[in-house]
């Protein structure tokens, strides 16, 4: 993927990261928790562009879950609330037992995608996530058993390195998520997504969130590398400095940009030919 795919029109992938699973209410009053509020929001995102739904579950009280119960309630949820658009569940998880990591891909049906990170990181000061080989590897053999694509979650060079060890293991496209913000991921700057951008072999398909502030900008660069784009509460609170963003905003405006900048907004159709999706 290069310059010469937005210069052709090659159509962008819009995520929608709705919730996340570390800040709740108290960050974000609007931050959607419950499977009712997750599917309204899901259903706003895809009115907007979206054609991927990137899902965490919530316990009750508001703090993650893992269980395949509640990532069922929030998938029914929101396959009921939206029309075709691709549902991805996330694996990671900070301090998460190994065996809780593959609960969500246990709904019935399976997920189309689900996350995979690549190796350890640190967020905030006390979470920590190991990923250790033998885990991506446990849970990398579960979703090649169940069809379900996985996004490889880039967070550093070093797990840019574990990626292309296993591309040869990967149904094609390989599809890579570059991450950017602070803590163990990536430094925030335009020229470290383009290094990235250039280390990637032929045929590998890419994603970039950038946390914060650095949302608007390093998705902005993705769309002009060819790449497709992250947006929503999960990874940025804020639609303008001092004013918080809904998830649909994120999104509308991501899509504006796409189609401004001469890249149409993959529908979910599009979606799966392009990354090799087995269907809703």
């Amino acid at each position: 993927m290069t310059y010469d795919d937005c210069l052709g029109g090659k159509p962008v992938v819009v995520t929608a990261a709705l919730t996340g699973g570390v800040h709740g209410k108290e960050a974000h009053p609007d931050l959607p928790e419950t499977p009712e509020e997750i599917a309204a929001a899901a259903a706003a995102c895809e009115d907007a562009g979206a054609s991927v739904l990137h899902l965490h579950a919530r316990r009750d009280n508001g703090e993650r879950a893992f269980s395949t119960e509640r990532f069922q309630e929030v998938a029914d949820a929101v396959r009921d609330a939206t029309d075709d658009a691709v549902l991805q569940h996330s694996t990671g998880g900070t301090g998460a037992p190994d065996a809780l990591r593959h609960e969500p891909l246990r709904t019935d049906p399976a997920p189309e995608m689900a996350s995979l990170d690549m190796g350890p990181l640190n967020r905030y000061d006390r979470l920590t996530s190991e990923n250790t080989r033998e885990l991506v590897a446990s849970l990398h053999s579960e979703m090649r058993e169940r069809d379900i694509k996985p996004e490889l979650e880039v967070f550093n060079d070093g797990h840019l390195n574990e990626s292309l060890a296993i591309l040869d293991d990967l149904d094609e496209p390989p599809y890579l998520n570059f991450l950017f913000g602070g803590g163990t991921t990536s430094p925030p700057h335009p020229r470290n997504l383009m290094n990235r951008v250039e280390a990637l072999p032929e045929g590998v398909e890419f994603n970039v969130i950038g946390f914060g502030p650095h949302q608007l900008p390093l998705t902005t660069q993705s769309i002009l590398l060819g790449g497709h784009v992250r947006v929503g509460l999960e990874d940025n609170r804020y639609y303008e400095e001092g004013g918080l963003a809904s998830n649909e905003q994120l999104v509308a405006r991501a899509a504006r940009i796409a189609e401004e900048l001469g890249r149409p907004v993959a529908t979910p159709a599009e979606t799966r030919e392009m990354l090799g999706l087995r269907g809703r």
